[in-house]
């Protein structure tokens, strides 16, 4: 059962791995990352970074999509993180009962425009959250849960 999907450049660290983790009583997170899934190293970095006890997965997008597909993530309460909205959408379009996007932390760039504290998008990243809208994907931008969620829709429409 997937629990959440969560964009964060960071992937995996104390925010995702501990506060939404235990949150969303999640068991098992999925970084879905094409460059993370080839580096040996980023994944022993991100190993070192869950909780004792959690099961964490790295895969390529595709691959994510094909074990979700296949049914082999279903005894899990899976937590999936990607860290850019293209997979977000790439997953979306691969896995069709993902409905709810969260969004955490995109860093600012010379290229970004800010949307909240910690979500900076670039006109791309615009273009692919009016996409998902208006596919009916609802979008809330929430670094940690005790906060409130913003709806996108809100921050797009106002800025």
């Amino acid at each position: 059962m997937i629990k959440l999907l969560r964009v964060d450049h960071r992937l995996v660290h104390g925010q995702v791995a501990v506060s939404w983790s235990r949150s969303i009583s999640a068991d098992c997170i999925l970084v879905a990352n094409d460059e993370v899934a080839q580096d040996a190293m980023r994944q022993s970095v991100l190993r070192l970074s869950k909780p004792q006890g959690m099961k964490l997965v790295i895969k390529s997008v595709e691959d994510s999509i094909a074990a979700i597909q296949s049914g082999v993530t279903d005894k899990y309460k899976l937590f999936i993180v990607v860290n850019n909205l293209c997979d977000v959408e790439r997953l979306m379009a691969g896995v069709p009962e993902l409905r709810y996007v969260n969004l955490g932390v995109l860093p600012a760039r010379d290229d970004t425009r800010k949307l909240s504290k910690a979500i900076n998008v670039t006109a791309d990243d615009v273009e692919v959250l009016k996409r998902l809208l208006a596919n009916g994907v609802k979008v809330d931008i929430q670094q940690v849960p005790t906060e409130s969620a913003i709806s996108v829709t809100e921050k797009l429409l106002n800025t």
